[in-house]
This record gives C-alpha cells, structure tokens and sequence, in this order.
C-alpha cells in the first residue's frame, strides 16, 4: 500500500531552504540565518497543537535540548497554529524549546515533508492501524481512541483554532532536520518513512544525540 506523497523530502547534503517565521517569545522573528555561521540547529516541523503526538514529542525534544547544545546544536521547533493559539497553549504548559509558528506549513513544503493523499487504500489501513508511539498506553489503540486517550491524560481540550487546524492539515506528516553551521542538512526523519507503523513516532534521546554527534563527521559528498 502505498501512502501516496506528494513532496520529496531535503536529503542530507543538500542546502536547507531559508525561513523566516514569528517567533513564540516576542524576539520578532526567527529564521535559519540566525544560526548560520554561528550553531548547528535542529529543526523539528510539527503540525498544530491539536496532535496529541507533536505535544508530546515537544516535550521530548525541550527535554533533549541541553545535552545536543552540548554538541553545538540548538533547537529549534515549528507549530502549525497561529501565533496566539501557541502562546494560549504555551501560556499554561511553558517549554524550554524555541517556538517558530508558521499555520500554512509553508516550511513543511519547503522541506518536503509529505502530506499523503487520503485514498481509500490510506483510509482503510488507517483503520486498521493500531498505536503507541510513546509507549504510554497499556497497550496499541486504534489511531483515534490512542490519540483521544493521550488528549484525556493531558487534559486538553480542544478549541474551534485547533480544529480548524486539524480539517485544515489532516493527514500532513511531520520532519526533523539536522543543519549544519554552513546551513547544509545532514539527517533528516521523516514519519511514516518506512510505513504507517511509525505514525505519531519521534526520535529518541539518544537518537537525537547519535544524530548530532555526525556533524563532528567529515562531510562528503555535499551538494553546492
């Protein structure tokens, strides 16, 4: 069965496009050429906070930070939700990580992320499929009940923005980039890259870290 994207992802070796976005913090905006020439960046694109998997992985993400700015490499983490709707959620579930809002997923095209075409092959696997991607529920639950079950632990309650989010972006899978100082990608994730058997999945720690440790790698074969 196959997932039908539409977009090919940025491979590592090629040059990470540009961004300019607002920022969560109230600093203006944030864009790669803050980091260039200065830090590596680790750029995790998720959708709007509606996704009870990006909440999650968000925290999983501020809580890596201080060890991959340990090698060199800041964080940085794009939500799909106006800039108010952020600062709503974030308001009363502060987070370390650095917040970039962009609600049209422009960086979600500019990096290929791929938003599979919802046909009825997709729809029926999807219905098929159960999960547990973080590993918190007793045990693999159909994708909607696993992610009404998460949003119940959370206590979060949905609101009309978010909603108009999800009917606006459903089934838009999420990216997680590696870039380097010169601004190249050198590893990239992408859900769902080797079957509906990752969806809602995030890097692990150590993962992350085994990522950041390549850029103390020689680079080969980049592209220019």
């Amino acid at each position: 069965m196959s997932m039908q994207p539409i977009l090919v992802p940025i491979a590592p070796g090629e040059r990470a496009p540009d961004f300019s976005l607002p920022a969560l913090d109230g600093s203006g905006t944030v864009s790669l050429a803050d980091y260039r020439g200065k830090s590596s960046l680790f750029l995790a694109l998720f959708v709007g906070l509606w996704c009870p998997f990006c909440r999650r992985s968000i925290a999983q993400m501020a809580a890596a930070g201080p060890q991959l700015q340990a090698l060199g490499v800041e964080t940085l983490g794009i939500v799909a939700t106006e800039l108010e709707n952020a600062r709503l959620y974030f308001k009363f579930r502060p987070s370390r990580l650095r917040i970039a809002t962009d609600p049209e997923l422009s960086t979600h095209r500019a990096y290929g992320v791929p938003k599979p075409m919802p046909t009825p092959d997709l729809m029926a696997a999807l219905a098929e499929l159960h999960v547990n991607p973080t590993g918190e529920l007793p045990e693999p639950l159909p994708v909607r009940q696993a992610a009404d079950t998460l949003a119940r632990l959370d206590g979060y309650v949905e609101n009309s923005i978010d909603h108009a989010d999800m009917e606006r972006q459903w089934p838009q899978l999420k990216g997680q980039f590696l870039i380097d100082s010169d601004g190249f990608v050198r590893w990239t994730h992408i859900e769902c890259s080797e079957g509906l058997a990752g969806l809602g999945k995030f890097p692990s720690t150590q993962e992350l870290v085994a990522a950041a440790r390549t850029l103390l790698e020689p680079r080969e074969g980049r592209a220019h």
